[in-house]
């Protein structure tokens, strides 16, 4: 079997100057990454493994064989590559900063709010707009359940939840996406107003999807799941979470750009709490940084997930908001462009903070006194 490359960022930092200019900038956004593992493996196991510090990266690169060296030389330059702004109807989603993306599920079932906004369209638009009024930069409809042992949805259904809510969003101009795996839902969102389609499928579970997607030209969030269409959070076992998901991520990304699907539209989601155990999801945030070799944006949904409830004494779903900010201002340390949480409010404010605490690293130029 062929051996697999992969460079993981390990030595995080919040401004070049504090690594004398050995640093490079993470995915164009905010944060800064000195030093690297660069990992080797071969049939699901490590066989190599070396720390390499920004300015000998090159020297590095090219000691390696031919093959392992190119890929190397792409996830180098992904690395350092800076991303546009997603392009949603009118609006822009800036790339260089974190961004809120907030949940709006019109469910009877889903595992954090299901019910509370199925049936009643005037509390899901209120809950929409307060989103989009504390700082949200697009808005995530979804009319079907994902979370494990979920009934499966009629897509007459989830056209019938999603279809309304999008209407009402488009036409208070706002940035919308949304969170369906079938085609006929993604058309006719797309026809009601979304500007976004996230699938956590990675569009394996309707062939037609891409071709939506194709012809629309928009952009697509890829989400890592082991399972097939009937279960996506089935056959989770892994020889190594982190690169195992790293490896699923690239051969998909790979496979909708060869049907069709533009490479600048591709945004990639690691799927936490999608067949994972709670030790696997912890290991991938923390792996974060390693997935911009990818060369995509990357999209986390982190918010209320059961890890959180399993690390602080089975606290149910809705009393989960401070794992919930952690975890998003992991990400945010990861240089993570998008962040998919409930708390909107919250997240919005502690993005904030963060980003004054990288303003302030960033213009912090002292040095010691001659004197």
């Amino acid at each position: 079997m062929a051996q697999t490359l992969y460079i993981r960022p390990i030595a995080l930092c919040d401004s070049p100057q504090s690594e004398e200019g050995e640093a490079i900038r993470l995915a164009g956004g905010l944060v800064y990454a000195s030093r690297f593992a660069l990992i080797v493996r071969e049939n699901g196991r490590i066989v190599s493994r070396r720390r390499v510090a920004a300015p000998a990266m090159a020297k590095a690169l090219a000691d390696l064989p031919d093959a392992l060296a190119a890929e190397g030389e792409a996830q180098w330059g992904n690395l350092r590559a800076a991303y546009p702004p997603l392009a949603c109807g009118a609006r822009t989603i800036r790339l260089d900063q974190p961004q809120v993306v907030g949940i709006l599920n019109v469910t009877p079932d889903s595992f954090s709010d299901g019910g509370q906004f199925l049936d009643d369209p005037d509390a899901a638009n209120a809950h929409a707009s307060a989103m989009l009024e504390s700082g949200a930069a697009l808005v995530d409809v979804g009319g079907e359940s994902t979370r494990p042992g979920a009934a499966a949805v009629w897509e007459g259904d989830e056209i019938k939840r999603a279809v309304p809510a999008i209407e009402r969003l488009a036409a208070s101009g706002a940035a919308i996406s949304i969170d369906s795996r079938r085609s006929s839902v993604i058309s006719a969102a797309l026809a009601a107003g979304a500007h976004l389609v996230n699938d956590v499928s990675a569009l394996r579970h309707d062939p037609r999807s891409i071709e939506i997607i194709v012809r629309a030209g928009v952009p697509v969030v890829l989400m890592h799941a082991p399972g097939g269409a009937d279960d996506l959070h089935a056959e989770g076992r892994y020889d190594d979470v982190v690169l195992d998901v790293f490896d699923w991520l690239r051969r998909r990304r790979d496979e909708v750009i060869a049907a069709g699907v533009s490479a600048d539209r591709i945004v990639l989601d690691p799927g936490l709490g999608f067949g994972k155990s709670v030790a696997e999801n912890l290991a991938l945030v923390n792996a974060l940084p390693l997935f911009h070799a990818l060369g995509a944006p990357l999209m986390v949904g982190a918010s209320r997930k059961r890890m959180i409830g399993a690390l602080s004494n089975e606290a149910p779903a809705h009393r989960r908001l401070g794992g919930s900010l952690l975890l998003a201002a992991r990400a945010m340390d990861s240089g993570v462009q998008l962040l998919r949480v409930h708390d909107v409010a919250e997240t919005v404010q502690a993005a904030h903070v963060w980003r004054g605490l990288r303003d302030a690293a960033l213009t912090d130029f002292s040095q010691v006194s001659d004197t």
